[in-house]
């Protein structure tokens, strides 16, 4: 029983602490609109947003993840350079040993290519027209759970 409440106590402490989100436009992308939305649907969810702004390199998005001790990255892509960029940022963050963060993806991935940027460790990719909900209940459900020792 003790043991029960504990859990409980826990799973309670867990869920009351923000997830921490960075989102980052990788590469030549100027078109930033759609990442401004979901930054505001996050933050307006309770969520703690850091938003990198544009033209961001692998390192760059590395580095603020780990400066920021992020529980989730969001890549807002819109150029179609997601097969070239997304292997450099997700090798980049093994690379740094963020392989615990959630990856997910958002802009204009075709569906076609939507398998290899999840065989490349990217998450779910929401497309246009995604509704906010959907993306912020995602990110709810599988933001990895901190277990760091106070």
């Amino acid at each position: 029983m003790a043991l029960e409440t504990a859990a409980v106590e826990t799973a309670k402490h867990e869920r009351e602490t923000p997830i921490r989100v960075l989102v980052a436009k990788p590469g030549l992308d100027g078109h930033d609109r759609g990442a401004k939305v979901m930054v505001r649907a996050l933050r307006d969810a309770g969520m703690e947003v850091i938003y990198t702004g544009l033209f961001q390199t692998p390192d760059m998005i590395a580095e603020a993840a780990l400066q920021e001790d992020v529980d989730v990255i969001g890549l807002s892509i819109l150029s179609g350079a997601h097969l070239a960029i997304f292997p450099r940022i997700m090798e980049t963050l093994r690379t740094r040993g963020l392989d615990d963060v959630l990856v997910i993806a958002g802009g204009t991935i075709p569906e076609d290519d939507i398998d290899e940027v999840k065989r490349l460790g990217v998450a779910a990719v929401f497309g246009p027209g995604t509704s906010l909900r959907e993306a912020v209940a995602f990110i709810r459900a599988n933001a990895p759970i901190r277990h760091d020792a106070a």
